[in-house]
């Protein structure tokens, strides 16, 4: 199975023990209860953070939060995916650490359009609402060309961002992308679509680990991929409104 998370890739299963008593395997529900518990990880790491930058009104006072929570999470991260059995306490470590870094960017956003977190996590949930709605029903189906679709395009964007990443440490920036134009709103929408179809792959994987009877500790392996694609959503949502926002 292909799929553009690099956390929930086709070789998640590579290497995992066979099929385990039911009581002891990776379920759907599971999953989902593990996701829940990692979103509220988030929310409350990221509660002290944005409480934080509006009782002292300044950047740098977060700025720390949010270095420590973008490195810490990307190590953890990075662990995660190589260790994979280590998912029940990497995961909500991930969530925790990842939060305070929501936190602070949220906050920064939030000072600078006032509503436009608020907006951006409606976004969020409405996209995963309706793209879940849509993979049960079978309105959209995962098919090898959709994968295949889905992970050139996000391998696209991530070279971009790289290449983006890089120059900025020479003072280059890649131009119209990141800026308020029609350019650079139409690529935001562009990410925001893509990101938004790693959901679909992320549930395809999900059920199917499920059907495979996989360890139990892939629920929280599971989540935590999930959240990888959410975070990114919300994290380009928050990107696009910002631009709109700027326009007027």
């Amino acid at each position: 199975m292909r799929t553009a998370n690099p956390a929930l890739n086709s070789k998640t299963f590579t290497d995992l023990a066979g099929p385990v008593e039911m009581t002891e395997s990776m379920t759907i529900q599971g999953t989902v209860n593990k996701t829940l518990l990692m979103l509220v990880l988030v929310m409350l790491s990221a509660s002290y953070t944005w409480k934080l930058f509006f009782a002292s009104g300044n950047p740098a006072a977060v700025m720390p939060w949010l270095m420590g929570g973008t490195i810490g999470g990307f190590i953890v991260a990075i662990a995660t995916v190589f260790k994979k059995q280590w998912a029940p306490i990497t995961a909500p470590l991930y969530a925790v650490l990842e939060g305070l870094a929501l936190g602070a960017i949220s906050s920064v956003f939030e000072a600078q359009f006032p509503g436009i977190v608020i907006q951006a996590v409606a976004l969020t949930f409405g996209t995963l609402l309706c793209l879940l709605f849509a993979y049960k029903s079978g309105l959209i189906k995962v098919t090898e060309n959709f994968k295949l679709g889905v992970v050139a395009a996000t391998g696209g964007i991530v070279v971009i961002y790289f290449f983006s990443f890089v120059l900025g440490f020479f003072g280059v920036n890649i131009p119209y992308i990141h800026e308020s134009g029609l350019i650079g709103i139409g690529f935001s929408l562009f990410v925001v679509v893509v990101a938004a179809l790693n959901l679909v792959l992320d549930f395809d994987f999900i059920e199917e680990g499920a059907a495979r009877g996989v360890p139990k500790f892939m629920e929280w392996y599971a989540a935590f991929g999930l959240m990888v694609t959410l975070i990114w959503l919300y994290l380009e949502i928050l990107r696009l409104l910002a631009k709109l926002r700027s326009r007027r």
